[in-house]
């Protein structure tokens, strides 16, 4: 009975609360209505009283009664009619007509310029106050041994951290700044193993190590053991917080590096054989990887998926590069090189009896090789329809009159040769791809057409068909292109504006003696004007913009136009490494899964500027 009493209570006290609700809500809409129709009845004299009220401290106070009592209404009105229009007529698109676009930006809300983030800072001022020096002087000042073979080397912009990859499935991160500032050295064992007998070298400091392994899991839901698979190529984030690892069986790991390092992250699988190379975008958002199936991949780091692919002739890829930016070059007081001094300075050649002899050494019995040395009946002779000398011709010769001869055969299905109607429709924004096969090609990035925007630059009969890296110089000028005689071709990618120069050319080839075997690995420098030359007996360093070229006098320099690098000594090098800041080299030695002999060392130089 208590509960049905109380209930029937709540129901006459929600009944009359309802009533008198009601009666309240007809009082204020009454009341509402008479305010309205009293703002309509001032609005003409609203000005005035403004005016008035503005310019004098005078009137009466019923006037000021009267405006406090409009004005809180008329915001009110104004509100509820606003809202009421909004709410009624539907949202019409701008006419293009009455209004322009112009106006159409202007009232948007103005873009604010964001402030550097703290990795640009870094990245600043790491390259901030440097002076490149005429020249460089390496030395080798750190040894860290490894169990195997080092197929690749990746680090972060500082150089902070150091990564190896292995033929025996582990990566290593080094602190490079801890062992060539540290106090520890090699032992005995480990200089006979390293190569070092004489002297004190210092040794390498690790961080911390892991498998690059995928795990799979049993039919019982159980982990299974993981196999490892060798890292045949590596590529870092420039802050160090994550690395990619390419593995002989097509996959491509994303592991973390600063924060809980060694956590594998993500798979990518796109390539039927091992993965020969990886380069990052400039942006550091996607990446590009080369394989031994002869395909070229983009990926979209945001999703993991494929964004492109870049197919030739079906050749092995042994690397693959994006050409630098080059937005805030470092000027160099010793000069650099100028578009067009390829074909105005003469470059004076070996002389006749050396250029035979080097001619017969590149189809001598030592550099034969069966794989390539064939000839493809499928196959075109191609050869350039231009000379630097501005006159169309079937053979290309540099300006002191030494003919290179006709252009190598045409691999079947490899695209044409860049002319220059075809070069003069690229970006700047290019991939190079060289081939084992000795093909190097160029890409257009922007362009999405298949066969469109893509070229092979041209190659001499006489090179032998073998190439193992390629690279950019680093203002993005030059491609430098190592060879299996012992050669170093330069190309000028620039446009000279010259109808019969339009194309990249070999500008100069760098002849290491003939007892130095084979260029494994060619690394450039960051001023622009030097370059690391990697052959089996030693480390070459060049002066790019002065070798060959004649003097203030018009003399050709006499002597060794190099210097060695000591080191490496006796066996393949796989990659080496240069800093921003052109303070160490790093250098890894393995034949990449080809053959070649190879030492079980990573050696860090020290670069002295020489001024």
């Amino acid at each position: 009975m208590a509960s049905d009493s109380d209930e029937d209570y709540d129901d006459l006290d929600f009944d009359n609360a309802s009533d008198g609700e009601e009666d309240i809500d007809e009082d204020i809409l009454g009341a509402l209505e008479e305010d309205l129709a009293a703002a309509a009845a001032a609005e003409g004299t609203e000005a005035e009283e403004d005016t008035d009220s503005d310019t004098s401290d005078g009137g009466s106070d019923d006037d000021d009664a009267d405006e406090e009592d409009v004005h809180p209404h008329k915001d009110l009105e104004r509100v509820l009619t606003q809202t009421l229009q909004e709410a009624a007529l539907p949202s019409k698109p701008p006419s293009p007509v009455n209004q322009s676009p112009t106006a159409l930006d202007s009232s948007g809300p103005p873009q604010e310029n964001r402030p550097p983030s703290p990795a640009q800072l870094r990245k600043t001022r790491i390259l901030s106050g440097i002076r490149w020096p005429r020249s460089f002087t390496v030395e080798a000042i750190c040894a860290i041994p490894h169990p195997c073979a080092t197929h690749a080397l990746a680090s972060s912009l500082c150089m902070t951290h150091l990564i190896t990859g292995s033929d025996d499935g582990y990566i290593r991160d080094y602190d490079t700044f801890a062992a060539v500032n540290g106090k520890v050295f090699l032992t005995a064992p480990q200089r006979q193993h390293c190569g070092v007998i004489e002297g004190i070298m210092k040794a390498g400091q690790i961080r911390c190590w892991w498998e690059n392994a995928i795990p799979t899991m049993n039919p019982d839901n159980t982990v299974a053991e993981a196999p490892l698979y060798p890292v045949y190529s590596l590529a870092m984030h420039s802050d160090a917080l994550w690395c990619l690892a390419g593995s002989d069986q097509g996959h491509i790991s994303l592991f973390t590096v600063r924060h809980s390092p060694g956590r594998l992250c993500h798979v990518i699988n796109g390539h039927r054989g091992p993965v020969s190379a990886l380069a990052l975008q400039h942006d550091e958002k996607g990446f590009f990887s080369a394989g031994w199936d002869g395909e070229a991949i983009h990926w979209d780091l945001n999703t993991g998926s494929l964004a492109r692919r870049f197919s030739a002739h079906g050749a092995q890829l042994a690397a693959i590069a994006v050409r630098p930016l080059n937005a805030n070059p470092i000027p160099s007081q010793w000069g650099t090189i100028q578009p067009g001094s390829e074909f105005t300075v003469p470059m004076r050649g070996p002389r006749d009896d050396q250029a035979t002899k080097q001619e017969d050494d590149a189809k001598s019995d030592t550099s034969y090789d069966p794989l390539f040395d064939e000839p493809d009946a499928d196959g075109d002779g191609d050869g350039p329809k231009y000379n630097p000398s501005g006159n169309a011709s079937g053979h290309h010769s540099h300006s002191s009159g030494q003919n290179l001869g006709r252009g190598a055969i045409a691999p079947k299905g490899a695209p044409p040769i860049l002319d220059p109607t075809t070069y003069t429709t690229f970006s700047p924004d290019l991939l190079m791809t060289a081939h084992v096969d000795g093909q190097v090609i160029l890409w257009d990035r922007r362009v999405q057409t298949p066969g469109k925007g893509v070229g092979r630059l041209w190659m001499s009969e006489k090179t032998p068909p073998w190439c193992m890296s390629a690279c950019w110089s680093a203002d993005g000028s030059q491609i430098y292109v190592g060879r299996r005689n012992g050669t170093v071709e330069i190309y000028d990618v620039r446009q000279t504006g010259r109808a019969a120069s339009g194309t990249p050319k070999i500008w100069k080839t760098l002849r290491n003696p003939l007892s130095s075997g084979v260029v494994s690995c060619v690394a450039a420098f960051p001023d622009g004007r030097h370059l690391a030359c990697a052959s089996t007996d030693n480390i070459r360093l060049w002066n790019v913009a002065e070798a060959g070229e004649p003097d203030v006098n018009g003399k050709m320099k006499s002597g060794v136009q190099f210097k060695i690098i000591p080191g490496h000594h006796g066996g393949f090098v796989s990659q080496m490494l240069v800093d921003p800041a052109a303070r160490f080299l790093v250098s890894a030695s393995s034949n990449r899964g080809w053959h070649g002999d190879y030492t079980k060392t990573v050696f860090v130089h020290e670069i002295k500027h020489l001024w």
